[in-house]
């Protein structure tokens, strides 16, 4: 069951991108063999969930066809299908779901939270677990001058209406988790905000996915920060997720992640 993943410390997504243009590692793993030796080595370092994307969604990206996705991606996820793990398919495109839910994959993440057309009706037809995450507007322009009411309540009201759009349209709550998408249309202070107040997203009654992982907020605190340095502050981020409760932390650096929440957990465990 999906939720057994869940218990007393967030469970651990780590990032396979097969693109050649991620904004981290992007070409790392583009290659089939390099892509799979890279998914073992996430299992090995503890993590519950390897996500696959195919689509690079960094801010000022642009689309790739649908038949590209499904090319890159589906050729790795049907190589590890028999591994008995959480396979996720990160993708917007309901093309894409269903190829890779095909294929082998048993998670959607959806930086879209299923708007697009045919989307829900393809998770609920699999009967998968899904991610729901918030974006305010496109990859490729969504950090041109992004605004918000109040950031936190805006982010908490779009997740609640796509959850209540979810279940209408057939797939059981029990399967939902969402994102609230820090660095997907939101500017420093957005991104700080929603960490400072992560808490009140667990009023939706879900698990809560946080991925904040060597994204560029971390170098807007930390000028020096290129993206090879972020770890440091990544691993900041994780460490106040366990004190908000996060259920979920979606990383590139599975072991040093793992190891910094086993010495958190046992500095901060009562005697």
């Amino acid at each position: 069951m999906f939720s057994s993943i869940f218990g007393s410390r967030p469970a651990i997504m780590g990032i396979v991108n097969v693109t050649p243009d991620s904004f981290s590692d992007g070409g790392c793993y583009i290659d089939a063999n390099a892509a799979l030796a890279h998914i073992e080595r996430l299992w090995e370092d503890g993590a519950a969930i390897v996500d696959i994307g195919g689509e690079s969604t960094r801010p000022g990206s642009e689309p790739v066809s649908v038949q590209e996705e499904i090319d890159r991606v589906c050729p790795v996820i049907e190589r590890v299908k028999d591994s008995g793990k959480w396979i996720s398919i990160d993708s917007r495109n309901p093309q894409t779901m269903r190829a890779a839910l095909k294929a082998g994959a048993n998670i959607v993440n959806d930086v879209y939270a299923l708007r697009e057309s045919g989307a829900i009706e393809v998770v609920a037809q699999f009967g998968v677990p899904v991610c729901l995450m918030h974006m305010q507007g496109e990859p490729k322009s969504m950090q041109q001058d992004p605004r918000y009411e109040n950031v936190v309540e805006d982010v908490f009201q779009f997740l609640h209406e796509r959850i209540v759009a979810c279940v209408a349209g057939g797939i059981d709550k029990s399967h939902i988790f969402i994102d609230p998408g820090i660095g997907f249309g939101k500017t420093l202070e957005h991104n700080l905000l929603l960490l400072r107040n992560i808490r009140r997203f667990h009023d939706l009654c879900v698990p809560v996915l946080l991925g904040a992982s060597r994204k560029s907020f971390i170098r807007e605190i930390s000028p020096k920060a290129s993206v090879d340095k972020r770890l440091p502050g990544s691993l900041a981020v994780a460490a106040w997720a366990v004190t908000q409760g996060v259920d979920v932390l979606r990383v590139h650096d599975v072991f040093e992640t793992r190891q910094a929440l086993d010495v958190f957990l046992a500095i901060s465990q009562d005697p």
